[in-house]
């Protein structure tokens, strides 16, 4: 099979040990990043276009100017918001909610290794306080992103299957004290020199709280990639 794999980050690619690079014959222009490889049997093409529904669709219509995708798969970080869920769980979305409340289904997949299932809201914004993942998942969402409902808009609007598959950086309960979304820029990148600043206003808090959520998206994208080495779509 031919899949499009679309994140945010190449970060959420960097501890997939199970990829094999592969020499792609064309690569799609004006992606922040993609990369060619083979993953688990499948040939696939990773892009990786910013933070937000728009930059992953611009990415799944670029991407698939130039590679002949069989199926669509979003994957990535994603927020908590049931409280059982921990750093690193996977999450295999059973639908995907965005912004304006539409929902797109997602296809379901099949691994030995243990994963929790549940529909996905994607927001314009990172969900920040325990406060509001409360509400989101008190309307039924399992866990938060920014990126899945664009995916899966452009992909349904082709008619190509669609797959959802998150690991967990922040936990329901959690409170950020770093504010992120001041420093999400149009381009869907965070600005380092706003956070920086944000920083030295109440470093105590947040510069702990900054190196403790690099550590887990290094642990979230090792299971990741663990998972989808070994799971079967």
């Amino acid at each position: 099979m031919r899949l499009l794999i679309v994140a945010a980050d190449p970060m959420e690619f960097s501890r997939w040990d199970s990829l094999e690079p592969v020499r792609a014959k064309a690569l799609p222009p004006n992606l922040d990043w993609v990369r060619a490889a083979r993953l688990n049997g499948h040939e696939v093409l990773l892009a990786a276009n910013g933070a937000g529904a728009a930059r992953a669709a611009a990415a799944v219509d670029a991407a698939l100017a130039v590679f002949p995708a069989d199926a669509v798969l979003s994957t990535g970080f994603c927020g908590a918001l049931e409280p059982q869920l921990a750093v690193a769980d996977v999450v295999v979305a059973t639908c995907v909610a965005g912004p304006d409340r539409r929902r797109y289904p997602a296809l379901p997949v099949s691994s030995a290794a243990p994963f929790h299932t549940g529909p996905i809201r994607s927001l314009d914004h990172v969900a920040q306080t325990a406060e509001e993942k409360r509400r989101l998942h008190a309307a039924g969402a399992a866990a938060v992103e920014m990126e899945a409902a664009g995916v899966a808009a452009h992909a349904h609007s082709r008619g190509l299957p669609f797959y959802c598959v998150r690991t967990v950086t922040d936990l329901a309960g959690e409170t950020m004290a770093n504010d992120f979304n001041s420093a999400l820029r149009p381009d869907g990148h965070f600005d380092t020199m706003i956070i920086l600043r944000n920083i030295l206003r109440h470093p105590l808090a947040r510069l702990p709280e900054l190196a403790r959520l690099r550590n887990r998206c290094i642990r979230a994208s090792r299971a990741l990639g663990d998972f989808l080495g070994d799971c079967r779509f």
